[in-house]
């Protein structure tokens, strides 16, 4: 549940303002992220209210097919609502049923000024400051007892039928509970960099009640905002955010100095450079990016972090390698439907069409890198949770699947020696992960 804090009386609260506009934006097209960097920005927004409309905006964007269902329930000519209208009872149904720590009148007051604000005659600001405040109190007495009773978990926990069947058809009455938290804020965690110093130089630099992760011995959890790019810590190259689950596989594939390391989808880098630091420098890593852009990025990532990898562009299914290689990281391109905790519209910008030719490449990718690791380990790793994309590909390929050591907890439901990791369980991002021989 998020909060916000109380507008000035008379008022529309600054963050309110700003997740507008964001909804604005991204309604539009735009990325949710970047359109709250800009309009938070322009605003002037302090840290804690630059907060709460991340929590707002990125809440609705999250929330959408679940709010626009509520609102539904609560008007009778649905197709009468101006889309702006609509982004303002989205707002103040999301402060409504999921936000606490808002009074009602407050939410309910917040809509009506930010409708009556829009552009358009007296009487016509007048009409949409009713219907708002019509709206806003059915739902405020009757939404909860709606959404009790709604059965269709795709609308309940705001989904694509596509991606809730699939949930449902992989995780069975378990899937009701991953939706629901890949609808809440997903965890801060850092990874600390050991080749630019000490794991004290990090914990100096920590807020107050950041903590070492359970998964990986170099992370920390931060509970509360922390912008680590404006930390010494991201400047000295001393930590990079990256969830404890994408930790686990450059842990799993264990690089030692010596090896040659092949990361064969490797920007942006969070994963290569943590392979560069489990072997302090001492395994040539080699590193796959398509992108001549992303693969500039990729080379300034590891010069911050002290990371020696070899950056080749190019396909990854077809580029000259020169190898064999002892061991190979593969993390391909999916659906990313793990990760939809950390990307509010990233669940609305998946198309169900996209899905066959992407596991195609999966296919692909996973060939290739047992070719060029032929008798070495390969692991195989997504942020996804569908089948398809991960236990699926594995088995396509033929490939033994090797036992994980140190990780029952994360033991898959389907694919023995296999991980699945899941946020409404392990509080982090759901990831799947095998490990195969070439």
């Amino acid at each position: 549940m998020s909060t916000s804090p109380p507008p000035k009386s008379g008022a529309i609260a600054p963050e309110r303002m700003v997740a507008l506009k964001v909804l604005r934006r991204t309604t539009e097209g735009a990325f949710a992220d970047r359109a709250l960097s800009a309009e938070a920005r322009k605003a002037g927004l302090e840290s804690a209210q630059r907060s709460a409309a991340m929590r707002l905006s990125f809440g609705v964007v999250q929330r959408r097919r679940t709010l626009d269902w509520l609102i539904d329930q609560a008007v009778d000519r649905t197709g009468k609502i101006e889309p702006r209208i609509r982004e303002v009872l989205r707002l103040g149904t999301y402060e409504l049923i999921f936000s606490d720590g808002v009074p009602e009148h407050a939410a309910v007051d917040q809509a009506v000024r930010a409708a009556k604000s829009l552009p358009g005659s007296s009487a016509r600001r007048s009409g949409r400051g009713g219907l708002v405040n019509a709206v806003m109190r059915r739902i405020a007495r009757d939404g909860a007892g709606w959404l009790e009773d709604c059965v269709d978990p795709a609308v309940r926990h705001s989904m694509p039928d596509w991606i809730a069947e699939r949930m449902v058809r992989d995780f069975g009455d378990s899937a009701g509970s991953l939706m629901a938290a890949m609808n809440e804020p997903a965890q801060t965690s850092i990874r600390w960099n050991s080749l630019k110093g000490p794991r004290e130089a990090v914990e100096r630099e920590l807020p107050a009640g950041a903590h070492p992760g359970l998964i990986a011995p170099e992370s920390y959890v931060i509970d509360g905002p922390f912008d680590l790019e404006a930390s010494p810590l991201w400047e000295q190259g001393l930590a990079m955010g990256q969830s404890q689950a994408s930790m686990l596989p450059a842990r799993i594939l264990d690089p030692q100095p010596g090896e040659r390391i092949l990361d064969l989808c490797s920007a942006p880098g969070g994963k290569a450079t943590q392979l560069a630091a489990l072997s302090n420098n001492g395994a040539t890593i080699v590193a796959v990016e398509l992108h001549q852009s992303r693969a500039r990025g990729l080379e300034a990532l590891a010069e911050r972090m002290g990371a020696k990898l070899e950056v080749v562009v190019g396909d990854a299914t077809e580029v000259a390698l020169d190898g064999p290689f002892n061991a190979v990281l593969l993390d391909p391109p999916c659906t990313g439907t793990g990760v939809l905790s950390a990307r509010p519209d990233a669940r609305w910008r998946r198309r169900e069409e996209a899905l066959a030719p992407l596991t195609e490449l999966q296919g692909q990718l996973l060939s290739r890198a047992l070719e060029l690791a032929p008798g070495g380990r390969v692991v195989y790793s997504t942020c996804s949770v569908l089948a398809e994309e991960n236990e699926g590909i594995v088995q396509a390929s033929g490939a033994a699947v090797e036992q994980i050591p140190g990780f029952p907890e994360f033991a898959h439901p389907r694919l023995s020696g296999a991980l699945q990791t899941r946020p409404d369980r392990d509080a982090t991002d759901g990831f799947f992960i095998a490990q195969v021989r070439g």
